[in-house]
């Protein structure tokens, strides 16, 4: 990584901030501020986080449902264990279609919240990068609809652009109500954002 670049994130309040209260990432406090907004995860809560390494959302979940609750974490690389019971990670592939399977094996029930934090390798072309965003974005949210409860929760990362409008009319298919929200924790001058859904829509 460029040198600057490294420089600018130790700087960085919410860098520092993890650091000094133990959470594995700053990403930890976007989850934590949209939470606190908007009461999408409650005590008790089954949770699955997608792409979820280090770990920093895993963190903030387990304390949010506490003890009673669950979450599981899924990502393509290891996860080091939390050390709570009720805390398990899986090394799997949210694009292969087994992985649904797989998630749905080891949660204890239909999940309360599908939370959403996969990012693609970044190339630097912005054209390429927020269609790999919006794709994985996609993905996650049908992961969603299979693990989730009727009136369950799901947030999720997304990129501004041309494609974001396209997966917003499809999780508006899904959800009763739909947010975008931009937590204070997400940098400026960043394109990320995060699309909130409320109330999975029963079929029946």
């Amino acid at each position: 990584m460029p040198k600057a670049w490294v420089r600018r994130h130790k700087r960085d309040y919410y860098y520092r901030k993890a650091k000094k209260e133990n959470y594995r990432s700053r990403a930890s406090y976007k989850l934590l501020q949209a939470v606190e907004k908007y009461r999408f995860i409650k005590p008790n809560d089954v949770i699955v986080d997608l792409g979820a390494a280090p770990g920093g959302w895993l963190q903030i979940a387990r304390e949010l449902v506490g003890e009673k609750g669950f979450v599981l974490g899924v990502d393509i690389t290891e996860i080091a264990p939390l050390g709570y019971d009720n805390v398990v990670t899986m090394k799997a592939d949210i694009r292969n279609a087994e992985t649904t399977r797989k998630i749905k094996a080891v949660l204890p029930r239909p999940a309360d919240v599908v939370i959403s934090d996969v990012s693609p390798k970044v190339s630097g072309v912005w054209e390429t990068d927020h269609a790999r965003q919006i794709d994985l974005a996609e993905i996650s949210l049908n992961v969603a609809k299979s693990v989730l409860r009727w009136g369950g929760n799901f947030f999720v990362k997304a990129f501004q652009g041309d494609l974001l409008r396209r997966f917003l009319n499809e999780t508006r298919r899904e959800f009763d109500v739909v947010r975008v929200i931009k937590p204070k924790a997400s940098r400026k001058e960043s394109a990320e954002l995060y699309v909130l859904g409320l109330g999975l829509a029963s079929r029946s």
